[in-house]
């Protein structure tokens, strides 16, 4: 399953994010936190594994997408993948490329109890339709 917390920049949702994943790390499920940068370190809970995209050579949605799968088969138990900031951890802003990306992750994602939730700095009205529907 995939969630979208869409909004511009300022409307709170990396708060609403560092919420959501202190309360989903509280009830002993195993958290991925993937964001571009360390800003994170400090307002999660220790039993969150946080990824720091920078130190990857990962670029682009195809390459995230590989790179969650690989952190999907080492953690078999994982529960919850979060992304902060999805353009910058992409490093991408396209949104005919988002659009993709989700939709593989969609797939991806469809047999598996995993949650993924997504921070994406945008109106939600400009989004396409097909990513509408997870926000």
């Amino acid at each position: 399953m995939i969630k979208i917390i869409a909004g511009e920049k300022g409307t709170g949702k990396t708060a609403r994010l560092v919420d959501d994943i202190n309360t989903v790390a509280a009830q002993d499920n195993n958290v991925v936190c993937i964001e571009r940068g360390n800003r994170l370190d400090q307002l999660l809970k220790p039993n969150v594994r946080l990824v720091n995209m920078k130190e990857y050579p990962v670029s682009g949605y195809d390459q995230l997408l590989a790179f969650i799968c690989g952190i999907c088969s080492k953690d078999y138990d994982l529960t919850h993948i979060y992304i902060d900031s999805i353009y910058k951890v992409a490093e991408d802003s396209d949104v005919a490329d988002l659009e993709k990306f989700i939709t593989n992750l969609d797939s991806f994602l469809k047999d598996s109890p995993i949650t993924a939730s997504i921070i994406l700095s945008c109106k939600v009205d400009e989004l396409p339709e097909s990513v509408k529907s997870f926000c």
